[in-house]
């Protein structure tokens, strides 16, 4: 019987699931069982599959610097042009400075931990790291949704834009869209970190995503895989429906109109906007929705990239500064810039 208590002492040891006893003399022991829980993670990377890794550190880090650029450009044009202070761009300056932290909370650690050649990861900083990327990302899905709206609005009601998009709507809409992805955060990062981590320490990820996560954990975690399943095709569908019925909305108005400049204009402008949403929600249903039987860790990380790395660069580009509103207010800001340097010069 003593052996059979040591025996179940032991394997409880190795899963790292014994709960502390302070009286307990061998508490060491537990103590050294739950050190899977908190030891640091190893992040394997998106290089370390790469033929040519300092090629793609230099096209990421080039995606970096004009996504950190471009969305900057943009926050400061919208913040100091009088012009520029409507309701549309109110809701793409908040996605600028959702871009703007999204990237920041992943593609710096990746960068640096190729540069400088280590991998590891704290517990506390995948946390933060899980925590922010589900926080963002949840964000941006509810605000493209709302700005889809914003669009219908200004297309099909016109004259009913300034009560329908009036300033108070638009800080309910923001609010909702952080509110929404904050609620995702708070809910998702505990859970997902309380799971104990007894497998290897190694994820196969270049962050700390969901799915990746999971395959470590060495505790039955079918029921909470389910619940974010549910949950994912909510924070999915619901926005990217409203999204798809908005620009068909638009469309059919586009239509009847009679000058076919203007059709051309705005099918090009909806259409460009919906490959972006359609990179953006289809790689994150890829993730989150289709089920991991499909998934290879290659696969995983490159449609990843999509949306973590690609769309930061390609909102700014495709939805503000290919306006003529912008490229106006940002010509106007370049030629103060230059004047008041030649009069600083002379």
């Amino acid at each position: 019987m003593e052996m059979w208590t040591k025996v179940q002492k032991e394997i409880q040891m190795l899963c790292g699931t014994r709960h502390h006893d302070p009286s307990d003399p061998d508490n060491r022991t537990a103590q050294w069982g739950n050190y899977s829980e908190y030891s640091d993670f190893v992040l394997l990377g998106l290089f370390s599959s790469s033929r040519f890794p300092w090629l793609l550190f230099a096209l990421i880090l080039l995606v970096f610097l004009i996504s950190i650029a471009s969305n900057t450009v943009l926050m400061v044009l919208i913040r100091v042009e009088p012009r520029l202070h409507t309701p549309m761009y109110f809701l793409l300056s908040h996605l600028s400075l959702m871009d703007l932290l999204y990237i920041s909370t992943i593609v710096p650690k990746m960068l640096l931990d190729q540069a400088m050649g280590q991998r590891a990861i704290s517990f506390a900083g995948c946390t933060a790291q899980h925590f922010l990327y589900l926080t963002l990302m949840g964000a941006e899905f509810f605000l493209l949704g709302l700005m889809a709206y914003d669009r219908y609005v200004a297309v099909c009601s016109p004259l009913r834009y300034p009560v329908l998009m009036s300033r108070r709507v638009c800080l309910l809409i923001v609010a909702a869209a952080w509110l929404g992805g904050s609620v995702d955060g708070f809910l998702l990062t505990p859970v997902t970190m309380q799971f104990p981590f007894c497998a290897s320490r190694e994820i196969n990820h270049f962050f700390c995503e969901v799915p990746a996560l999971l395959k470590l954990s060495c505790s039955d975690t079918s029921a909470y895989e389910t619940a974010m399943y549910v949950c994912c095709i909510l924070m999915l569908l619901v926005p990217f429906s409203v999204i798809s019925a908005s620009y068909a909305r638009i469309l059919l108005a586009v239509c009847s109109m009679r000058e076919a400049e203007g059709r051309r204009k705005a099918v090009a402008t909806c259409s460009s906007h919906m490959v972006v949403v359609s990179l953006f929600y289809g790689a994150a249903m890829y993730t989150y929705v289709l089920p991991q039987s499909y998934h290879t860790p290659e696969q995983d990380k490159a449609v990843s990239a999509f949306y973590t790395i690609l769309t930061p660069v390609l909102n700014p580009l495709i939805y503000s500064l290919r306006n003529r509103d912008v490229a106006g207010a940002l010509r106007k800001a370049l030629g103060r810039c230059l004047s008041s340097a030649k009069v600083t010069a002379f």
